[in-house]
């Protein structure tokens, strides 16, 4: 797999029936890996490493409805009192992030009411905090370490 813009970590890797497999530790669980779950996996770990967000609040790839439609997203980061603190929109290292891809996170965020938004390829980072008053959000250099 390619490197990534992220620092370097060490994955639990497996090789079956010709397909390689990663360990997911928040779904605990080996899924087959593709160019976006590489990005996926290494932004867990950015986010509970160098971020220092604790594991148990973090949720990996489950679906939210959208004006009925279902949707899944990539990961969510919890505040303790269940609300949302961050959604993450990873792409493949292929794809470009464009305003397509800020709409999306924008529209799961009219369900999920995250503070910040992550949206990555792995290579480009791109880090937004949410103001709800004037519907819009702004960038940022960087999402905030865990002060809970």
């Amino acid at each position: 797999m390619q490197q990534l813009n992220f620092p370097t970590y060490s994955f639990r890797l497996k090789n079956s029936e010709n397909k390689v497999s990663i360990f997911d530790a928040i779904r605990k669980k080996f899924v087959v890996l593709q160019p976006e779950e590489w990005v996926r996996q290494h932004c867990v770990k950015y986010l509970i490493e160098e971020k220092k967000y604790p594991q148990s609040l973090i949720n990996v790839e489950k679906e939210l409805r959208i004006n009925g439609l279902r949707k899944r997203y990539d990961i969510v980061v919890f505040n303790p009192d269940g609300t949302i603190h961050l959604i993450v929109e990873c792409k493949s290292s292929k794809m470009s992030i464009n305003q397509d891809t800020f709409d999306q996170i924008a529209r799961y965020n009219l369900a999920l009411n995250a503070t910040y938004l992550m949206v990555t390829n792995g290579m480009n980072h791109y880090y937004c905090s949410m103001d709800f008053e004037k519907k819009r959000y702004e960038f940022l250099r960087d999402i905030p370490n865990y002060l809970f």
